[in-house]
């Protein structure tokens, strides 16, 4: 359904991406052993606060470009927030009805939904750890205000792994179906 070519992603891009990827999987990983941060040895906390926040400071940087780096590639030129966009969202959803796989093309259709809705939910991910980093007393008991944040953090222990099985999962049915996307996205070429 696509008109426009969209544009390669440049070597930037790329290497955010893969920053992104690294940290936020690593930092997801480690989740579950943050919550020692009450406790005098509270290693699984520091290791996963330090994990996040490279993760935070990858994020800013791919927001920033996003916004500010070459027109190919900030968020106004692929975002669907626009009728004509939208409809890309909407046929590759209706293909994939018909148990077909969408042509994959970068920052278009329901790539495009996913990855702004994926920016949206990482931003919050990066907000509410620096927060927290910020506020928690390693050793000590989390300030009540900070609880509801703490709750709300802990949730990407459902949506991290759900959002890594589609983009995982899409990148196999496309490799599968001959379109070798992942190749482009790490070695470059």
């Amino acid at each position: 359904m696509s008109d426009n070519k969209p544009a390669e992603l440049d070597v930037i891009t790329r290497i955010l991406h893969l920053g992104l990827a690294i940290c936020g999987t690593w930092a997801w990983w480690l989740g579950d052993e943050a919550h020692d941060f009450h406790h005098v040895e509270h290693s699984g906390y520091i290791l996963h606060m330090w994990v996040g926040l490279s993760f935070a400071a990858f994020l800013l940087l791919r927001l920033g470009y996003g916004f500010f780096g070459p027109r190919s590639q900030r968020f106004s030129t692929w975002v669907p927030y626009t009728r004509t966009r939208f409809a890309y969202v909407i046929s590759d959803l209706r293909t994939l009805m018909r148990f077909r796989v969408p042509e994959p093309v970068t920052h278009q259709g329901l790539n495009a939904a996913i990855i702004s809705l994926a920016l949206v939910l990482f931003t919050f991910q990066g907000i509410s750890g620096t927060i927290m980093s910020l506020n928690i007393t390693p050793g000590a008991r989390a300030d009540q205000w900070l609880r509801p944040i703490m709750e709300l953090h802990g949730a990407g222990g459902v949506w991290i792994p759900t959002y890594l099985f589609l983009h995982v999962g899409a990148t196999v049915l496309h490799a599968l179906t001959r379109h070798q996307i992942w190749k482009k996205m790490v070695f470059m070429k």
